[in-house]
């Protein structure tokens, strides 16, 4: 057991953490969601490809933006997976319902990580 947690200590420390912000259009939470859940498994599949260890997103609903928190094992590999295809399919299935930028990519800001225990 002793072991087990050491070697979870070590990997947590060689995490990558991120946070972004996106926006959802009014009233289309219940289809967000409902999109999530039925993510296509050759998404699923790519993203831990990628490295996506883990990722999580929330929701304001009184503002409609969408907190996504990923931890990620190499930038590099992140970076890469605007590019795939599957990727830029889920982006153009996506961009009806959230605020995108011209090549349907979601307008994400990233956030600064201001504390982390």
């Amino acid at each position: 057991m002793f072991f087990r947690k050491v070697l979870l200590i070590k990997e947590r420390k060689s995490l990558i953490k991120k946070a972004i912000r996106m926006k959802l259009y009014p009233e289309c939470k219940e289809v967000y969601i409902q999109r999530h859940q039925q993510l296509w498994p050759e998404m699923r599949q790519m993203l831990k490809e990628k490295g996506i260890l883990s990722y999580s997103i929330f929701l304001d609903s009184e503002t409609n933006y969408l907190f996504g928190y990923l931890e990620i094992e190499d930038e590099k590999k992140w970076e890469e997976i605007s590019s795939t295809k599957i990727n830029q399919k889920w982006w153009r299935f996506m961009e009806e319902i959230m605020e995108t930028n011209p090549d349907h990519s979601p307008i994400t800001q990233h956030l600064e990580m201001v504390f982390d225990l």
